[in-house]
C-alpha cells in the first residue's frame, strides 16, 4: 500500500468534520495547499472544497475528503496535518518532514 502524501490525525479529522456541520453550504471536505507569504517563503492553505479541481490528490476518510493542490504535493509529501487546541491558541498544526526552516512567528516556512 502507498502511503499517503498527507496523513491527517484524528484530531485533525474530527475539526474538519466540526468546520463542515457549521459551514451553511454543503462542501465534500477541505483543500490544502501552499502559497508564497511572509519572511520565509511558504505558508500553508487551507479552504473549503466543493468538488475536486483536476489532478488533486484525495485522501478519503469517508465522511470527509481532505484535497491536495497539485502544486503543494511535493511540499507536503510525508506531512502529517493535525490539530492543537491550548488555553491560548487553537489551530492546525502541520508537522513537515521536508521544512528547512521557519520565520520566528511560525508563519511562513522554506523548503
Amino acid at each position: 500500500m502507498v502511503n499517503p502524501i498527507l496523513k491527517v490525525t484524528p484530531a485533525a479529522a474530527d475539526q474538519v468534520r466540526n468546520l463542515m456541520k457549521v459551514r451553511e453550504a454543503p462542501c465534500l471536505g477541505v483543500r490544502i495547499g501552499t502559497k508564497t507569504k511572509g519572511c520565509n517563503g511558504m505558508t500553508y492553505t487551507m479552504e473549503f472544497a466543493e468538488k475536486p479541481r483536476e489532478y488533486e490528490e484525495i485522501i478519503d476518510l469517508g465522511d470527509i475528503k481532505i484535497l491536495i493542490d497539485p502544486k503543494a504535493i511535493m511540499f507536503l509529501m510525508g506531512t502529517e496535518m493535525d490539530y492543537k487546541e491550548t488555553d491560548l491558541e487553537s489551530g492546525f498544526v502541520f508537522n513537515n518532514p521536508n521544512e528547512k526552516g521557519r520565520c520566528g512567528c511560525g508563519e511562513s516556512f522554506h523548503v
